[in-house]
């Protein structure tokens, strides 16, 4: 088995070093963030961080790069409250991964990608329309991460939009039916499929 030592990867040419980091977690969830500006401006951008945080309230996380440069999807979150976090399928790999891509503040990432907003239920933040399951978020709070300037940014899910036949009976929903991806590292993509689900694991 190689072995790679913490001074060696710190030694490593930068993307290197990024590429070996970002994949030996393992795999990561695919989801778009979509979020409006005070001004209207949509923005949507694909984050690989999502992650569950409690079902009562229930809860989600995401990682925020560190602020040094402009961070759209932040600024919209703290100035109106409200985003969706939608998942990533089969269907709109490319475009979701363009996402991904820094346009400038004001430059519509739907537009520019192909991919379309939705509005649901006068929520304020846009939704994917091509996105199989779709929340609308509501901002709770941020904590600031010192070791390296990022931010765990935490919202509670409002509503969830799915396709009907993806739900089981006893509220699972089965994200292989709907082609969701996760992401492996950067920019690997991977279709991952249900294999079986077992019984509550008790003593």
């Amino acid at each position: 088995m190689k072995h790679i030592s913490k001074s060696e990867f710190e030694a490593y040419e930068r993307l290197y070093k990024i590429n070996l980091l970002n994949s030996c977690s393992g795999f990561k969830s695919a989801n778009l963030i979509a979020t409006r500006s005070l001004e209207g401006f949509d923005n949507v951008a694909i984050f690989s961080s999502v992650t569950h945080l409690g079902s009562s309230p229930a809860l989600l996380g995401f990682i925020m790069r560190p602020t040094t440069v402009p961070r759209n999807t932040l600024e919209n979150i703290m100035e109106t409250g409200f985003y969706t976090i939608n998942h990533v399928s089969t269907s709109i790999l490319e475009q979701a991964h363009q996402t991904s891509a820094k346009y400038a503040k004001g430059v519509s990432e739907f537009k520019e990608t192909g991919l379309n907003p939705i509005i649901r239920n006068g929520f304020h933040a846009p939704f994917v329309k091509e996105s199989p399951i779709q929340m609308a978020m509501k901002f709770v709070e941020e904590l600031p991460i010192k070791r390296n300037g990022t931010i765990l940014v935490i919202g509670e899910i409002l509503d969830i939009y799915f396709e009907d036949e993806i739900k089981e009976d006893d509220g699972f929903l089965n994200l292989s039916k709907a082609e969701v991806l996760a992401i492996n590292g950067l920019d690997g993509y991977c279709q991952p499929s249900l294999l079986q689900r077992q019984n509550y694991a008790r003593p």
